[in-house]
Parts: C-alpha cells; sequence; structure tokens
C-alpha cells in the first residue's frame, strides 16, 4: 500500500477518491487489466454527428476507424501520457482538451489521474492538482459574491490551504495543474473573444472569466490545465489555445466482448447475448460506451435468463432498448411506489425541462421539489433512474442528481407525452418544427418510436393506457417531415428523418413518406455506421427507391441481402473512404437475387486490387444486373485487372460501362483487360482509360479490340496516357476496320497533333482515315 501524505490525502477526499473501481457501476474500469486510452487528434474539426448528439459515435468500424485515423492524423496515448512530450515536440502540452461522450468515462479518468499523482505513480512533475467540477461551480452564488479572485476560490474548496501557504504555492504555476470537469455541465459560457482577462490571482472577476484567464494562459502563465467535456459543449473553444486535444476511445471489439461476459458471470451467456448485439447493427454501434454496454447487459440479462419458450422479441431500436429497460425497472420495484404512472409522468417533466434547457443536474431543493419528486432515500423506485451526487453548496451540503445516461434522460422526457393528457402535444411539435440547434434529437426518436402500440402495449399492462391520440399526431407530423426532407435539399434534416422512420418500425407509414421513384442524395455528411444502418433499414422498407447518392462520405457501409426486392438501381459512393472489407459486402449485394441495381459508382475509394478482385465475385454472378461500374481513383493497378477482364468475358455479365480513369493499371493491365474485351461474350460499350499510365505497349491489344468484328465498344477515352507516334500509327489501324464501331474517342486532339507532325505516310492515311470517319458520322464526339 502506498502511504499518502496529508496534503495528497485531503486533496483526494475533498471529491471522495479513495478508490477508482469503486466509483463505477459501469466502465472500463470495471474491466481487469484495461487502461484509459485515448486518441490525440491534430487537426480538429466538428461534424454533424458531434454537435447534435453522441448517440452517432461509432460502432463496429470504431476500431478500424481509429487505426485509419491514427495512422494519418492522430496519435494514441494513454491517461499518464497526457502531459508528456509529443515525439518530434520540442516541450510537453500546457493546455490539454479530452473529449468524449456522455458516460464514456472522462470523470473516471479524471479521478484516476488525481489518484494516481495522489500516490506519486503519475505526473510527480506537479507540486499540487487542484480539481474543479463545473457542476460545483453552478452551485457559487452570483448574486451575493458575484466576483471572487482566483486564491479565493482555491480555498473555497481546499479549506486546509491557508492563504499565505497558497501564495507560496502559486508563485510556481509551472508546477502546478488545474484540471477542469465536465464544461458541458457549466451554466456559464467560456468567452475565449473577451479582451478584458484576468493576470493576476488576486484581481477580483467573475468565476468564468478566471477559468478562461487560465485556458487563455494570461493567469498562472506557466501553468498547465486539462479540460474535459462533451464534444457538443466544445463549440466555443478556442482551439488555437490548445496545445493537445484528445478523445477517449471507449470500448474496442475484445474489450466489449469481456464486458459481458464479466457482466453476466457466465462466459456462456455473456457470448451467446454478445452474439445477439453483434448481429444487431444498432445495438452493437451504442456499445463502444461503457454507459451503453451497462444498460444493454442490464436489458439482456433478464431476457437471455429467461426460457427460450417464454422469451418476447430481443430489442431491434434503441427505443425497444429502453422500453425494456423501463419495463425492468417497473416489474422489479412494484411494490417501491404506489403511483408509478404518476412518479413517471412528473419524472419526466423534470427530464424534458432538463433536455429543454441542457439541464443534467437537479436539485433536491428545486427541481426535485417543483416537479413533485421525493428524494431517492425516501421513493427507491426513482434509484432506477437517478444517481444521488452529494455535494457543498457555501458552507452547507446540499443534494443533486442526475440520470444514469443522457439518454435515458431523453427517453423518460418522451415517454411523459404518452403519459399526461395535460401535456399540448401539438404546441411541442411546434417547438421542435422551431428548435435548431439539435437539442431535441434523441427525444424526438423516442418519440417517433413511443407512437408505436405494439411497443408500448407492454407497458400499458403495469401504467395503464398511452395516449393513442397523441401518437397518431406524432406519427402525421412525422410523416409530414420526411416529405418536406425529401422535397428539399437539406441532407441533415433528410437524415434525421430517416432516423425517425426508423424507431417507429412502421413500413406502411416509411412507404407512403418516401414515395415512389425517389433518388435519394446525401451529400456533405459524415454518416456513422448506426447513419448507415438507419438507411439500410428504411432503403429496405421503401421499396421504390431507385437512386442512392452518397458523396464525400466517411462511413461504414452495410449491405444484406434482404428477402425483399427493393427497386434501388443507382448507387453513388464518392469517396466514402471504404476499403477493400466494404468490398464482399458489395459483392453480396450486387449478387442477390432480388437486387435491381444497374449502375454502381465507387469513385474515389481506396479499394485496392483486393477488393475489385472480391467485387468481380459478384459481378460474375448470373443473378448480378450491374450495367455501370465507376471505378474512378480507386488504388487499382494491372493485379485487378485479370478478375476484371473474367467479368467482361462471363457469359452473365451485363456489364456495359467500365470507368477505370485514374488508376495505374499501365499497359499490362489493359493487355489483360483486352483478354476480356475480345471475347463474343463481351457486352462492353463504354471504356475510361483516362491517366492510367499507358504507353505504345498497350496500343495494339486496344487497336485488335476495335477491329474485332465481336466488340461492342463505341466510346473510348485515353486521355492523359503517353502514346507517341508508334501507339497513334497502331491505333489508327483499328479504327480503319470496318469492324469498328467507336464513336466517341477521347484525346483526338492529341492523336491529330501526333499525326501532323509525324511521317508523311502518317499524316496522310492516319489524318484522312479519322476525317472519313468524322464526316461519316461514325465518330460522334471528339474530345
Amino acid at each position: 500500500h502506498t502511504v499518502l501524505t496529508d496534503r495528497q490525502f485531503q486533496h483526494c477526499w475533498h471529491y471522495g477518491i479513495t478508490s477508482v473501481d469503486s466509483e463505477l457501476q459501469y466502465g472500463a474500469a470495471s474491466l481487469p487489466g484495461t487502461q484509459r486510452l485515448l486518441m490525440v487528434i491534430k487537426q480538429y474539426t466538428r461534424t454533424y454527428n458531434e454537435t447534435h448528439h453522441e448517440l452517432e459515435k461509432t460502432g463496429r468500424t470504431h476500431a478500424e476507424m481509429v487505426e485509419e485515423r491514427a495512422k494519418e492524423k492522430c496519435e494514441k496515448i494513454w491517461t499518464e501520457q497526457l502531459f508528456r512530450k509529443s515525439p518530434g515536440s520540442k516541450s510537453a502540452p500546457n493546455i490539454v482538451v479530452v473529449s468524449g461522450v456522455a458516460g464514456i468515462g472522462k470523470t473516471t479518468m479524471v479521478q484516476k489521474i488525481m489518484f494516481d499523482w495522489a500516490r506519486g505513480t503519475q505526473n510527480k512533475r506537479f507540486t499540487f492538482v487542484f480539481l474543479f467540477k463545473f457542476r460545483d461551480l453552478n452551485l457559487l452564488d452570483d448574486q451575493t459574491e458575484p466576483q471572487m479572485h482566483l486564491t479565493r476560490l482555491i480555498v473555497r474548496y481546499y479549506k486546509y490551504l491557508n492563504d499565505l501557504k497558497l501564495r507560496e504555492i502559486l508563485q510556481k504555476p509551472k508546477h502546478l495543474l488545474f484540471i477542469l470537469d465536465g464544461l458541458d455541465e457549466y451554466k456559464h459560457k467560456l468567452d475565449f473573444t473577451n479582451k478584458k482577462l484576468c493576470s493576476d490571482p488576486e484581481q477580483f472577476f467573475p468565476v468564468h472569466v478566471l477559468i478562461t484567464s487560465l485556458i487563455r494562459r494570461t493567469l498562472l502563465k506557466g501553468c498547465s490545465v486539462l479540460l474535459t467535456s462533451r464534444p457538443t459543449a466544445l463549440e466555443s473553444l478556442d482551439m488555437g489555445t490548445v496545445d493537445r486535444f484528445a478523445e477517449i476511445l471507449g470500448f474496442f471489439p475484445k474489450q466489449r466482448l469481456m464486458y459481458f461476459k464479466k457482466f453476466f458471470g457466465d462466459e456462456d451467456l455473456g457470448s451467446e447475448a454478445f452474439q445477439y448485439v453483434e448481429e444487431n447493427a444498432i445495438l452493437y454501434t451504442m456499445c463502444f460506451n461503457p454507459s451503453y454496454c451497462w444498460i444493454i447487459c442490464s436489458v439482456l440479462r433478464n431476457y437471455f435468463t429467461m426460457n427460450e419458450e417464454d422469451r418476447k422479441k430481443a430489442p431491434k431500436t434503441v427505443t425497444e432498448l429502453f422500453v425494456m429497460f423501463l419495463y425492468n425497472i417497473l416489474t422489479n420495484h412494484k411494490r417501491q411506489a404506489e403511483d408509478q404512472r404518476g412518479i413517471l409522468v412528473n419524472l419526466g417533466k423534470m427530464a424534458f425541462h432538463g433536455v429543454a434547457n441542457r439541464i443534467l443536474v437537479f436539485y433536491d431543493k428545486f427541481e426535485m421539489f417543483s416537479f413533485g419528486l421525493k428524494s431517492v432515500d425516501s421513493s427507491p423506485f426513482l434509484s432506477g433512474f437517478l444517481k444521488e451526487i452529494l455535494q457543498e453548496e457555501n458552507t452547507e451540503e446540499c443534494i443533486t442528481y442526475t440520470f444514469f445516461h443522457l439518454t435515458l434522460q431523453e427517453f423518460m422526457a418522451a415517454c411523459s407525452f404518452f403519459l399526461d393528457s395535460s401535456d399540448d402535444i401539438e404546441k411541442l411539435l411546434e417547438r421542435l418544427d422551431s428548435c435548431t440547434d439539435g437539442c431535441f434529437e434523441i427525444f424526438t426518436r423516442f418519440l417517433a418510436g413511443l407512437a408505436r402500440y405494439s411497443l408500448t402495449k407492454q407497458l400499458e399492462e403495469i401504467l395503464g393506457w398511452f395516449l393513442r391520440k397523441s401518437s397518431v399526431k406524432i406519427l402525421q407530423w412525422v410523416k409530414e417531415k420526411a416529405e418536406r426532407a425529401l422535397g428539399s435539399r437539406d441532407t441533415s434534416e433528410l437524415l434525421r428523418v430517416c432516423h425517425w422512420l426508423y424507431e417507429t418500425q412502421n413500413e406502411k407509414l416509411i412507404r407512403d413518406a418516401i414515395g415512389k421513384d425517389l433518388k435519394l442524395s446525401l451529400s456533405s455528411i459524415i454518416l456513422s455506421p448506426l447513419d448507415c444502418a438507419v438507411l439500410g433499414s428504411v432503403i429496405k422498407c421503401c421499396g421504390e427507391l431507385e437512386e442512392l447518392r452518397l458523396q464525400m462520405f466517411n462511413i461504414s457501409l452495410v449491405v444484406e441481402e434482404e428477402e425483399e426486392q427493393i427497386s434501388l438501381q443507382w448507387t453513388r459512393l464518392l469517396s466514402c473512404e471504404l476499403t477493400s472489407e466494404s468490398c464482399e459486402a458489395l459483392s453480396l449485394a450486387v449478387s442477390s437475387e432480388h437486387s435491381l441495381l444497374t449502375e454502381l459508382d465507387l469513385t474515389g475509394n481506396k479499394l485496392g486490387d483486393s477488393g475489385v478482385r472480391l467485387l468481380c465475385k459478384g459481378l460474375r454472378s448470373p443473378k448480378c444486373k450491374l450495367e455501370t461500374l465507376g471505378l474512378v481513383s480507386c488504388s487499382l493497378t494491372s493485379g485487378s485487372c485479370e478478375a476484371l477482364s473474367s467479368v467482361l468475358s462471363s457469359e452473365h455479365s451485363c456489364l456495359t460501362d467500365l470507368r477505370l480513369t485514374g488508376n495505374n493499371l499501365k499497359d499490362l493491365g489493359v493487355r489483360l483487360l483486352c483478354e476480356g474485351l475480345r471475347s463474343p461474350l463481351c457486352k462492353l460499350q463504354t471504356m475510361w482509360l483516362v491517366s492510367c499510365g499507358l504507353t505504345s505497349e498497350s496500343c495494339e491489344a486496344l487497336s485488335s479490340i476495335l477491329s474485332s468484328e465481336h466488340s461492342h465498344l463505341t466510346e473510348l477515352d485515353l486521355t492523359g496516357n503517353i502514346l507517341e507516334n508508334s501507339g497513334t500509327c497502331l491505333l489508327c489501324e483499328g479504327l480503319r476496320s470496318p469492324n469498328c464501331k467507336l464513336k466517341k474517342l477521347g484525346n483526338v486532339a492529341v492523336l491529330l497533333s501526333l499525326i501532323l507532325t509525324s511521317s508523311y505516310c502518317l499524316r496522310t492515311t492516319g489524318l484522312q482515315h479519322i476525317c472519313k470517319r468524322m464526316s461519316s458520322g461514325k465518330i460522334c464526339s471528339v474530345r
């Protein structure tokens, strides 16, 4: 055991930090041998997902994405390395920001940092570490004491430090670390544009200005600051002042399985539950977050410990998961609350108040009292939803509460509108219409999901009827929002609506909202694996979708073979950061007997030769109906051309348009392609070979294709290749053939230039032949 000094013990005792593991009901610390891994991001950008809600995070491809990003612009570090110098850096960072979604373990990380420092095992260069929680700072009385100096603020929380001793400590700022935990919970907004900042620890300023001054380095210059926050609260932060920005990664796949096994206490049962979650893209996406793992395991433990004949349908959507979570609480606390419905209505009203005003912490004397809720000690029923936090306000202790997870708060808020007839649902929907900051995003999904009668029927056995009028109005509103979103070009709104539709699990509503002959375009927005799973489900329901356009995404492609026939004919996945791993799923999709896909554009994705070889397995299938394939700039070499050639010569292939621009195929690759083009079974009419590293050595093979009686080629683009005179001569021989059906020839201008500057024979025969074909109308396009 490590003996703590009085100073270190009092520091940790102030926040109850005597054991890290004991602080957790769920989380990474509950896993044996796991440490907190973070990813340092060198260029921080906020995404749609980060600024709207933390449910939109990575899942199945979480680890793979992290590995890929880490190679390009990130480095992975452990918690104890946060203030260490990076390789190549001249100095260690002073201002560090750690971001993480709700429930992923930011506060637990802070507690571990404090505990390790107190034991003398980490961060030894800091003589003092001062921890301030923003939820504590909210309790300061702005009315009676609107301003204070830094020394007063520190002594307020660390009473054993007298003014004289503290002034001595502050003389050496390089040995001080200030930890500011939970910016997202702070009631004040930090203003980094404010030019009037504090520079002296004895100057009087509002507390939020003192905090800003520490981060801006005008106060105690040289000290270190660690700031933690959910991503949604980082909008106002001046990232220019930050030396290191890191994100907590959460559980990797192996850790998720380990967590399930430990939670269930039975490896076989834990593995069975995990396998179910792994097969559900929605639930698996959530499992990177330790707190979601806890909620999912809590629900599934009851499900998987039942006899198989007694098991009802396992949860599929997020709403279904939380309905089962609520059902378990209601059945386990039957005797602990006489009026469960009344308590849930009040709890839901308080939860909605919090969602609408971005409040996560509720005070016993204020919100709990105002909404008619007793303390958890007086009402054990509430312990299923709220956790109690003892805090110090002025010199008195006060009790505050938070929901176990932000998403649980939003679920309970949505429930209240189906339980209380006094709520004006139309007024609520008007408020949702006018909201632009995304604070009601997940709340709205729950609202749509709870409007499904079959889902709430089980709860009605305990709570009584859910309001049917509310359900009807909500579903009609969702339908109208979907129609408006599809009519506009707001891709963010369209994606939001798809999530709402998915939660309803109402196929008729989805088909009616989507309509017929729809062309779905989602551009310039980042899709998470959860988004992809939702889109796949919506596409499956609608059946009439003809075109799907996804451009410049970072997505995880989720493609499944469905029983229903989907009329998706045209899919564009431009620059979506797909790799060879996506191609197996794509191969299954194009070879499905239900697939009607005729055009697939994968431009700008690094599929590589291995990816295209996987894709070609599906293209050779007799069930494949693909006619146009775009593989522009897909990192291909000649290694992919044999597989593509086998597709061209397949009797089942319907391919008429192949675009290979921007790939380093070289002459060998084109010669391999020509073997397939030479087949009488080949139906190809258009081929783009722009900037493919070709020389004159490929032209003999191409010329033989142009003059082949079996060739159907009507368009050939060779722009950007160095064919030279000899190559031009060879091509002209093919063009001269009566069997040549070419109507469009890319880079004819280059050919003409070569002809005019070459030998007399070539000038005469070549130019005469090209002009003859142009005048006869056989060559319709010249570029």
